[in-house]
């Protein structure tokens, strides 16, 4: 198994988000899913999934003639990841440098902005 890369592509969110949800899930479950909100072909689900699970994201086990996916990394690990490489890249590793963009682009609500107050208390 290669080095779990940090970032997922839209695509690959998508699933796994459908994916942390469950427990384990054949192509099948993320396929029907998905179907509800859009037309996708049940190849490009389980080419996704073979992706996800070469990136180190899911392991399968076959089960019968289906591989049944479970997860190898919880969400919060991931979106910790993402966001990290996200604010190195665009804002030189700086935190306050996003807060400020989202600020000034009118991006916060005062929910938001209680949110981010209460987590920042309990982190002291």
């Amino acid at each position: 198994m290669r080095p779990q890369a940090s970032t997922l592509t839209t695509q690959e969110l998508a699933l796994m988000r459908i994916i942390w949800r469950r427990e384990a899930v054949t192509v099948r479950h993320v396929y029907e899913e998905l179907l509800e909100h859009r037309r996708i072909a049940y190849t490009s689900v389980m080419t996704v999934m073979k992706t996800l699970e070469r990136k180190g994201y899911l392991w399968a086990m076959q089960h019968g003639r289906a591989y049944v996916y479970q997860v190898t990394t919880p969400e919060d690990h991931v979106i910790k990841g993402m966001t990290r490489e996200f604010v190195d890249r665009v804002f030189g590793g700086s935190a306050g440098r996003l807060v400020v963009q989202l600020l000034e682009a009118k991006q916060l609500s005062k929910s938001d902005l209680r949110e981010i107050l209460r987590t920042t208390r309990t982190m002291t």
